[in-house]
């Protein structure tokens, strides 16, 4: 059995373990596991896309011809090389293809199979982690840390530095999948431009990852905040059919109940509700201000922290548990607007 560290991912990747024969890349995160996917290929064949040296086998193919993953494995590559075998997604259906070829040692191919989230208990994931000459890799959603140390090295490589305001702002809006942030960040940095200033502003991190769903996303968050089940339900499921992922959702919220803590502190300490929002950065928008002060009255700093630990256990419920991300996404939110309570005395 070939366990991965998680802090050695990304070496495996790099230069896989000639032991292993077999690996199943899985997670949440569709943009990931087609990212690594596609970085082991590269790894394993010099040419990913060369026919002669690799060939692609269907989910469906394998569960009306069972024994075609042997036949390919056991394949010789034209040219010489090592042969590559890739199976992409519902890898479920390749499990007891991929099993026989484990356990009868047939030929000598790489085989590559991916799949999308997998609970622990599931068969292919299992068959991944036991065998001898296999190995599974995890791709779950970008934590905070992980995103932003993307965003932040993404944008050294192109010579750019950015505002912690922008830098919310792309917390915020990004994270949902791995290559549809990247995809955003290469967009920011094309925007700023060769000639353009070395330094990321907020109005930039606005112009260019800032579409219909940032508007979206902030009226759920204030739809948690006030407590209003209706409009939280019919803007999350809004949300949700964009294409939103339920952990931005989840994000996203979490970053407004960071803001009404730091004012919710401020008034602790003795501030009026004027001085205790005045810092925010980004400043609050003059339409939402009122609703903004109405939730302070409503939340206490000790609320607010029970709150994000809500936020936090819906997140890892979205990556790890294999329940609905969607469904712990909305059961987390509306219990938080079920806490919402009127204006303290």
């Amino acid at each position: 059995m070939v366990k991965i560290a998680t802090r050695d991912i990304e070496r495996f990747i790099g230069q896989p373990d000639p032991t292993v024969r077999a690996v199943v890349v899985y997670g949440p995160d569709e943009g990931l596991v087609r990212e690594r996917s596609d970085r082991l290929a590269r790894a394993v064949v010099a040419d990913p896309t060369d026919p002669f040296g690799v060939v692609e086998l269907s989910p469906a193919l394998l569960v009306g011809a069972p024994g075609r993953l042997a036949e390919e494995a056991a394949a010789i590559a034209f040219g010489g090389g090592r042969r590559l075998v890739r199976v992409r997604g519902p890898g479920e259906l390749a499990t007891a293809p991929l099993e026989a070829v484990l356990k009868h040692a047939i030929g000598d191919a790489f085989i590559l199979i991916e799949s999308g989230n997998l609970v622990p208990r599931a068969p292919l994931r299992r068959v991944a982690e036991n065998a001898k000459s296999a190995a599974a890799i995890p791709c779950y959603l970008d934590s905070a840390a992980d995103l932003e140390r993307l965003i932040l090295s993404s944008l050294r490589d192109a010579g750019l530095t950015a505002e912690p305001d922008a830098v919310a702002h792309l917390l915020a809006h990004l994270g949902g999948d791995r290559q549809m942030s990247r995809r955003e960040i290469e967009k920011l940095i094309l925007f700023m431009g060769a000639e353009g200033p070395r330094e990321v502003s907020l109005a930039a991190a606005r112009a260019v990852v800032g579409d219909v769903s940032e508007l979206t996303l902030e009226d759920i968050a204030y739809a948690v905040a006030e407590g209003d089940h209706a409009a939280l339900e019919r803007r999350l499921r809004r949300s949700l059919n964009e294409g939103v992922s339920p952990v931005q959702v989840l994000r996203a919220v979490g970053l407004h109940l960071n803001r009404l803590e730091l004012a919710a502190t401020a008034l602790d300490g003795g501030a009026s509700v004027d001085q205790a929002i005045r810092p925010l950065r980004p400043p609050l928008f003059f339409k939402r201000t009122g609703s903004f002060k109405k939730q302070l009255t409503a939340w206490s700093t000790d609320r607010l922290g029970a709150a994000r630990e809500i936020l936090l256990a819906a997140e890892i419920d979205c990556k790890t548990t294999g329940f609905p991300a969607a469904a712990a996404c909305g059961r987390a939110l509306m219990r938080l607007a079920q806490a919402a309570r009127p204006p303290r005395s």
